[in-house]
């Protein structure tokens, strides 16, 4: 059965366009500048674990802050250097200063951090706060 026109809703379809249009672009930012460095997150009832890749990055020259429920990852990628008449046929890594910032949902105990660099992949684990963590309640029956 085909729908008529007076049983379609214009204004619901607009909204399902809507949707999927901010679905689509969710991961992009303004002017689609790339964000750095790539990071994934996993969150549990203890805390959370972020890594974050970042290859060729001399661990002196990075620097991790915890404030509340945000933790920011910055430092510095030194430029390669050329030898001597070289020039670049295609130059697709950063170099510079960056700086990333994350919000967890909760609290982060600044003073239970671990952070771990291997293999170009920085690892932070992450733990709540006491006060942020999940309170089981035992039932009492009558």
């Amino acid at each position: 059965m085909i729908p008529s026109i007076w049983q379609v809703d214009p204004f619901r379809e607009l909204m399902r366009l809507r949707n999927e249009m901010n679905r689509l672009f969710s991961g992009f930012t303004y002017p689609f500048e790339e964000v750095y460095p790539a990071v994934n997150i996993w969150l549990n009832e203890e805390g959370a674990i972020v890594t974050a890749e970042l290859p060729g990055i001399d661990i002196e020259k990075l620097d991790i802050s915890i404030l509340n429920d945000t933790v920011t990852i910055s430092g510095t990628r030194e430029e390669e250097e050329k030898k001597g008449r070289e020039s670049y046929h295609r130059k697709e890594r950063m170099a510079g200063k960056f700086s990333r910032t994350l919000q967890l949902p909760f609290k982060i105990n600044g003073e239970k951090v671990e952070a771990r660099y291997e293999k170009g992949v920085l690892k932070l684990i992450l733990p709540r706060e006491e006060s942020e963590k999940p309170k089981k309640i035992a039932i009492k029956s009558s």
